[in-house]
């Protein structure tokens, strides 16, 4: 029943005016991100890695958060009321309704971001190439300072921690579980609070993420280049927007958390909040309208 709950969502997705808009606008988001990409490619006579242009463009927070925000337009409508609810209610208890809408969740955030991955990929599929190792392109990004110049900071370990193919997977995976924290987020605070509450704490989780900046903080309170390493390990475990953005990683010289430490803490988070959603749908007051047609 957990499965034919979020099946049920899936079907809803047909001529929707409103999925079929998240989908071209994260579309066109590609295309804007990617675009200095492969001009920067065009214009230095180099070509790309098949998937560099998704690791180059969403290893970086400012691309996460803009790709993550679209989600508030697929998932606008939690906690997933329609007219089908009464009679899956009466098959089925509350907990196992919120189990479908998780699990909707988790398959819907899926595709949406495999969306992201496929269009990257097809928007630089001409000046690319299969193999799994980095291109020219990136190596001038990383190690000159042209990629600050076109607001494409391709970090140094991004290169030098893996390959492209094995960094991409990484890659995908912090953003799916930050994405899915915050969702869940929604959902628990909607059933909680209502709707409009339910927005507003993801706008404020958000602006937490965008705000907390190691280069913000620095500018902020006006730190010395000494203390701008403190800044930006703190950043580093308090933000979950950076805990989401690969090159803010310990991979063995630093005080940054680890992968394995990331995914332990957006692990317990999701937890937490799909446990909270639960308790809250026990005492959620429902409201159909219609249903008598």
């Amino acid at each position: 029943m957990v499965f034919v709950t979020a099946l049920y969502n899936f079907r809803l997705w047909k001529g929707n005016v409103r999925i079929i808009s998240t989908f071209i606008l994260a579309f066109i988001l590609c295309f804007l991100l990617t675009d200095k990409l492969i001009g920067f490619a065009v214009e230095q006579e180099t070509s790309m890695q098949a998937v560099e242009a998704f690791v180059l463009t969403f290893g970086d927070s400012n691309s996460i958060l803009l790709t993550s925000l679209l989600l508030l337009l697929l998932f606008g409508d939690v906690p997933f009321i329609t007219t089908a609810t009464p009679f899956f209610l009466i098959r089925e208890n509350r907990k196992t309704w919120v189990m479908g809408q998780v699990v909707y969740i988790i398959f819907a955030a899926a595709i949406y971001l495999l969306f992201i991955l496929l269009s990257t990929c097809l928007l630089c599929a001409k000046y690319s190439f299969p193999k799994n190792i980095w291109s020219q392109t990136a190596a001038i990004l990383a190690y000159s300072d042209k990629g600050k110049k076109i607001a494409l900071p391709a970090a140094v370990k991004t290169l030098e921690m893996g390959r492209p193919y094995q960094t991409m997977g990484y890659i995908f995976l912090l953003i799916m579980l930050y994405t899915l924290v915050m969702v869940f987020l929604l959902l628990f605070v909607t059933v909680w609070k209502g709707q409009a509450a339910g927005v507003v704490s993801v706008l404020i989780f958000s602006a937490y993420g965008m705000l907390l900046n190691p280069e913000n903080i620095q500018k902020l309170l006006q730190l010395p280049d000494v203390m701008y390493y403190k800044a930006r390990v703190w950043v580093g475990w308090a933000s979950p927007l950076n805990h989401a953005t690969y090159y803010m990683h310990n991979f063995g010289y630093d005080d940054l958390p680890t992968l394995r430490q990331t995914g332990g803490i957006f692990g317990g988070l999701l937890l937490l909040l799909v446990f909270l959603s639960i308790k809250a749908m026990k005492r959620y007051a429902f409201q159909f309208k219609g249903t008598e047609n």
